[in-house]
């Protein structure tokens, strides 16, 4: 029998074993769980809320923990659990990973610009401004830079119209005739320096532009936009010089043949804000007028020439800018002779003269100036210009000479003084337009003076000398000739450059030009035209231009014909056989213009052209050399037709540029209705009734050449050739043809410094000695023969600074 006691003891012993149990039971999930990787904290779920003794602490820190809820008592009888709470797994924290290591590579800073290089960019973005006011939509347009006219035989020791006569349809004459021709023209070429036109000067052959200043040059031909007026079968656009501007220069000396010597300087930089530009040339030689034989050289045929430019440009804030540019020529000409001529005329009883002695000459100054200001703000680029130009021409006869050949010796005077004001601007109203207008407004002040000694004849038969006695019939009279005017020419246009796509542009534009002179007349001009882009690299434009050219005032002026006719004069040998003398018109033409040019990608760098016109005119523009003096007068013809088609390619390939180009032009015209008197009877009456051929007219004219630098020796070649200009009775018959071939070689040589090379060069003018006339003294305003030069040898040095 067991006593209460001993019940008692196995009671509690009995609890105290169940109480082991459950404990037991309580901490095995805990240590299972203790025994598994934790997953980590961020994805970590709540765990069940199990009986658990109080945490203890862990070595690693662990999150805060949340309180568990109570636990519910359960129905076991008496025995109550103790109170469990559940502790959060221990953290294990990744270790840390330190940041990927960054190397920082320092970049050198940019060098601070000078001066200089800031003042030149302001006057390029400035320079790009201006293109866009002038651009040339829709024209036909042939550009060389500097760089390619000194890789030509001669270099810029050229002048500037054996430069153009690489130019595609640009065709040779004499200077006494106007030395070159644009499509069959005769003159009506437009002169632009930096987009702003010059006025006309008076002299016959002295140029007043020298190539060394030409930074970039560009002939504009076919149906010009609305913005080029007046002067339109073409229109020579220069651009000075940008890379001058880095206080650098050079000096040259060039001569060789003919007893030609030529030195000349340019230097540039930059002060402040103001970039400067100064050229100067001084040229002499024993050919300044075409040999009127085919001799080696021409007899009293000496020339002597100074040129010089200045040019200045200040950048006044970044939207404005102020240009000034001056240029002057000087020049002095002698008038070669012609050996073994026979004796017209008895002046007092003298009948000999030997007219290789015949001592005639011609001085010509010219001078112009130009101010522009020049604003680019948001939308709309403008340019206002103030132009000058003073010309002045003397001619001085042979008094005794001249009147035994010609039966006339003339001291002939003109002078010409132009101001003005020009003005354009480009407004880009929004993406698709570019709206351009502007005007110009020009009054001119021109003198012509002509003071004639003539011979007295019989008014019957036209004789000189008294078949009878043999004797004069009188001594020889001065007639005094001048006429003097102010003349104003004003012009305005509008045009809208309408890009449709981006692949098809619309340039349509009006122009108005009023004219103030010896005649006053005016016309409004539609101008359009279209430019298409189907491909990269192809580029097709078609256009119309109706043109209205006044002709030049000093040209235009007339003469006195009661002064040598009768019966207000005694009849003499400079009464005309037709006293007709119509005053001088502007001519009024239709021009249509279409061409491509293509770049031939598979040959990479070629670039191929063609370009085909047609021109209809009224009072067709022309003049010539009427008599001894070299000295232009005009006249128009009724009606004119000019139709032409040219060919151009390039091909630029590393150091090798080559170059050729070949057109062909007819320009017919009838019936002269002004200053009639220039022309014999029949000869008017013939051109009254049929179309004949203009005197400067060339069927077929070529041009050709190339450059390659090799190891800084640089090679050239260049080719002009003509199918010959008119010659005969009223231009019935031309010329032969002739070839000219240039060839070049120079050399930059590292004597001074490396970057300051000192050039050599040397030249050959016509390699082949090929004995070609240009004129042959007949043909309509032809008074003399004229040969092309012969071979010539030529050497030249050039220092950079």
């Amino acid at each position: 029998m067991i006593s209460p006691r001993s019940l008692r003891i196995r009671r509690r012993i009995l609890c105290s074993a169940s109480s082991l149990a459950l404990l037991a039971a309580s901490d095995a999930p805990v240590l299972a769980q203790n025994e598994t990787t934790s997953p980590p904290p961020s994805t970590a779920a709540p765990q069940a809320p199990a009986a658990t003794p109080a945490p203890q602490e862990s070595a690693t820190p662990t999150p805060q923990q949340t309180p568990a809820p109570e636990a519910p008592q359960q129905a076991t009888g008496g025995n109550v659990l103790p109170e469990t709470r559940v502790v959060a797994p221990a953290e294990r924290r990744r270790p840390r990973t330190p940041p990927p290591r960054q190397v920082v590579t320092r970049q050198p800073a940019a060098p601070t610009p000078t001066q200089g290089q800031v003042v030149n960019q302001q006057n390029q973005k400035f320079d790009a401004a201006r293109q866009t006011i002038l651009a040339p939509a829709g024209a036909t347009s042939y550009e060389v830079s500097h760089q390619a006219i000194e890789a030509q035989p001669q270099g810029n020791n050229a002048t500037l119209d054996k430069v153009l006569l690489q130019f595609p349809g640009v065709t040779q004459d004499s200077a006494a005739s106007g030395e070159l021709h644009v499509r069959n023209e005769h003159a009506n070429l437009q002169y632009r320096i930096n987009g702003i036109m010059l006025p006309d000067g008076v002299g016959a052959f002295g140029q007043i532009l020298d190539t060394g200043i030409v930074g970039s040059l560009a002939l504009l031909t076919g149906a010009l936009p609305a913005q080029y007026g007046l002067r339109t079968a073409g229109v020579l656009d220069i651009q000075t010089k940008t890379d001058a501007f880095n206080n650098t220069g050079s000096v040259s000396v060039y001569g060789g043949s003919h007893g030609t010597i030529t030195p000349s300087f340019e230097y540039g930089g930059t002060v402040g804000q103001t970039q400067y530009f100064a050229s100067g040339r001084f040229l002499q030689n024993n050919l300044g007028i075409e040999n009127p034989t085919p001799s080696n050289e021409a007899i009293h045929d000496r020339t002597s020439q100074e040129k010089g430019f200045l040019y200045l440009s200040t950048v006044l804030d970044p939207t404005s800018r102020l240009t000034f540019m001056s240029g002057v020529s000087n020049a002095s000409f002698q008038i070669p002779n012609t050996p073994g001529l026979t004796p017209n005329f008895n002046v007092n009883g003298i009948t000999n003269f030997d007219s290789s002695t015949l001592n005639e000459h011609q001085n010509e100054f010219n001078q112009f100036n130009v101010l522009a200001y020049q604003k680019s703000a948001e939308d709309i680029d403008y340019q206002i210009s103030y132009f000058n130009r003073y010309s002045q021409l003397h001619f001085f006869p042979d008094p005794l000479g001249d009147l035994i050949f010609n039966g006339v010796s003339s001291d002939v005077y003109r002078q010409s003084f132009v101001n003005g004001i020009q003005e354009d601007t480009a407004w880009r109203v929004g993406f698709a337009h570019t709206l351009r207008f502007g005007f110009s407004v020009s009054a001119e002040r021109s003198l012509v003076n002509n003071i004639s000694t003539v011979l007295p004849v019989d008014p019957a038969t036209g004789n000189q000398v008294d078949p009878v006695t043999g004797n004069p019939f009188g001594p020889p009279f001065t007639v005094f000739d001048s006429s003097s005017k102010t003349g104003w020419l004003l012009g305005t246009y509008v045009q809208d450059e309408w890009r449709i796509t981006n692949q098809l542009t619309l340039n349509a534009g009006l122009r108005f030009d009023q004219m103030y002179q010896y005649v006053d007349a005016n016309q409004f001009s539609p101008r359009i035209s279209l430019t298409w882009k189907p491909y990269d690299g192809t580029t097709f434009h078609a256009g119309y231009a109706r043109n209205f050219t006044p002709p030049q005032q000093v040209i235009a002026a007339p003469a006195n014909l009661a002064l040598v006719t009768p019966p207000t004069a005694p009849a003499n040998t400079q009464t005309p056989e037709v006293p007709l003398n119509s005053p001088v018109l502007p001519e009024r033409s239709h021009v249509f213009d279409v061409g491509v040019v293509q770049k031939i990608y598979p040959v990479p760098g070629l670039e191929v052209g063609i370009d085909g016109y047609y021109k209809i005119a009224r009072n067709l523009l022309d003049d010539g050399q009427f008599g001894a003096a070299y000295v232009l007068t005009g006249f128009n013809y009724d009606r004119g037709e000019n139709i032409g088609l040219e060919v151009k390619s390039t091909y630029t390939n590393g150091n090798f540029r080559a170059w050729a180009n070949v057109a062909w032009a007819k320009q017919v015209a009838t019936n002269v209705v002004s200053n009639q008197f220039l022309f014999a009877q029949d000869e008017l009456n013939y051109i009254a009734n049929h179309y004949i051929y203009t005197d400067h007219a060339q069927v077929l004219t070529a041009s050709a050449g190339a450059s390659y630098l090799w190891n800084g020796t640089r090679l050239s070649a260049s080719m002009i050739y003509g199918s010959g200009l008119r010659s005969g009775f009223a231009n019935t018959d031309h010329l032969p043809s002739y070839t000219q071939v240039n060839v070049g070689v120079s050399h930059d040589f590292n004597i001074v410094a490396p970057n300051k090379p000192t050039t050599v060069r040397f030249d050959v003018v016509n390699l082949f000695d090929k004995i070609y006339e240009i004129r042959d003294g007949t043909g309509i305003g032809v008074f003399a023969p004229q040969f092309g030069p012969r071979r010539g040898f030529f050497v030249g040095v050039s220092q950079k600074l």
